[in-house]
């Protein structure tokens, strides 16, 4: 409930990052720069989420508008996702009905399907299946490119699953002649995620690592593997459906005779599972304290997608067994009808299924924004820390009046952002007053935002108003829960 405005939640700060490359080409600035947020107490920080879907979300957003661009991008996802799934497991000899099962359990995966609710994991998460097609068809460029996009793309804990997976992938398929190929790519993976963490994390508020009461916090439970509603939150939503782990185990033995593929997919599917239930594991806090990577992520789930990919492709192996064995039989792979392969799919998507997706309070083309003419950075109240996700529906009205902005969202974001946030909170309602050195124009007041947050005073918006009244503030444009105002002259 947005209570007259956007709804607050994680899909703003992604249709801000795909939203900005092209505004930014538009405007002749560098599309993978973010020269708004955290301005000007930070420098202008890299938009990493946003360069990999920015390309189709451009034209998009010309033709259907943001929310329209957003909504298909989501669902271009869930049909990449399965499809180049399928193209990998056709690589690997599957027939065509067992490869489409496979890429229909990846594309439905629970956790994928969770993370690409406003998480750029499950939208990437194609780049997975990528890596391995290209692997299997010695295409070692390709690999290479597929997987230095996932840190790239500031994923930087689902890479280092991602170089484990493609160095393990080689052993089980790739000849040991052609072994070093497979290695310069991911080595070149490692070292972009090296350099994505000095850039985008080292400076920031967690530069340090995150502290191990944090990942208590987000590990998943064993009973989280069984549990289909989301009870606990995303991030430890980690439900592999009741049917498929058993068909999973069905297509191991049907390959067991392919020793290094049924290693690779039975270590691939298990180890990111173990991990993810993080502080319940003994072993993982020694881990996490001895491998200084794992300290700069607080939710051990984020490698889920390579066991989600693993487990789909085990049950394109369970169906390839069934469709085999009609054929040693005698019988013609017809005799499996297409019916059975109808139903086989619909007890799957329904095994699958999760309450994740559902309709929010979009934002709307606002006349309180755009009110604001002429140059000037845009200060806007309630003020949030960073890390906080209120702070995402400033994102979604900024596309309409982009400027630069001393707010923004990122759980990274700089200590120097983190601080002023915290001096300026008293402004929420009313104590205070802006520095003279920010620059600030304009101020925004979005009520909606006090009532969906709840941390504020009943009174609290009233009262913020009328202090910039008093400070001598002129009223632009009052549109539903927002108003804007322009500073003295």
């Amino acid at each position: 409930m947005g209570y007259g405005e956007a709804a607050a939640g994680d899909h703003l700060q992604l249709g801000w990052a795909f939203w900005l490359p092209g505004h930014q080409l538009g405007n002749g600035g560098a599309p993978w720069v973010d020269p708004y947020s955290f301005r000007p107490e930070a420098k202008a920080g890299p938009n990493l989420q946003g360069w990999l879907f920015g390309a189709p979300f451009w034209p998009l957003r010309h033709l259907l508008g943001n929310i329209w661009a957003y909504n298909l991008i989501v669902l271009l996802s869930f049909v990449t996702a399965g499809g180049v799934a399928c193209w990998w497991l056709r690589s690997l000899g599957l027939v065509r009905s067992a490869a489409l099962v496979g890429g229909l359990v990846f594309a439905l995966a629970p956790y994928r399907v969770g993370q690409s609710t406003g998480h750029l994991l499950g939208l990437i998460a194609f780049l997975l299946p990528a890596v391995l097609l290209a692997l299997e068809r010695r295409r070692f460029v390709w690999a290479a490119i597929a997987l230095a996009a996932i840190p790239l793309s500031g994923q930087i804990h689902l890479a280092m699953g991602a170089v484990i997976l493609a160095l393990g992938y080689a052993w089980a398929r790739v000849p040991r002649s052609e072994w070093w190929k497979a290695g310069i790519a991911a080595g070149a993976t490692a070292a972009a995620a090296v350099v994505v963490q000095r850039v985008v994390v080292a400076d920031s508020v967690v530069g340090r690592g995150r502290r191990f009461t944090e990942v208590e916090h987000y590990s998943a439970e064993i009973s989280d593997l069984f549990t289909r509603s989301v009870g606990a939150g995303i991030e430890e939503f980690v439900f592999l459906g009741w049917l498929t782990p058993i068909l999973a185990l069905v297509g191991l033995w049907a390959i067991r005779g392919k020793r290094g593929l049924a290693v690779f997919l039975a270590l691939a599917a298990v180890v990111p599972t173990v991990l993810a239930l993080g502080a319940n594991v003994p072993l993982y806090e020694p881990l996490w304290r001895a491998f200084p990577p794992l300290r700069f992520a607080r939710v051990p789930e984020r490698l889920m997608p390579i066991a989600c990919l693993a487990i789909a492709a085990l049950v394109g192996f369970a169906v390839a067994f069934v469709v085999n064995h009609y054929e040693r039989t005698g019988a013609s792979r017809r005799s499996l009808p297409a019916a059975g392969l109808a139903v086989l799919l619909v007890v799957l998507a329904l095994d699958l299924r999760v309450p994740v997706f559902g309709a929010v309070t979009p934002d709307r083309g606002n006349a309180a924004y755009a009110a604001m003419r002429g140059n000037g950075r845009l200060f806007e109240l309630p003020v949030f820390s960073p890390g906080i996700h209120f702070g995402s529906v400033y994102l979604a009205y900024a596309r309409q009046s982009p400027r630069e902005r001393p707010q923004g969202y990122s759980t990274t974001a700089s200590l120097e952002s983190v601080l002023l946030a915290r001096d300026l909170r008293g402004l929420s309602c009313g104590f205070g007053s802006l520095p003279p050195e920010l620059g600030v124009r304009f101020v925004a007041v979005h009520r909606g935002l006090y009532r969906q947050s709840g941390w504020f005073g009943a009174d609290c918006a009233d009262r913020a108003e009328a202090a910039l009244r008093r400070a001598g503030w002129t009223l632009l444009a009052r549109d539903g829960a927002i108003s804007s105002w322009e500073a003295p002259r």
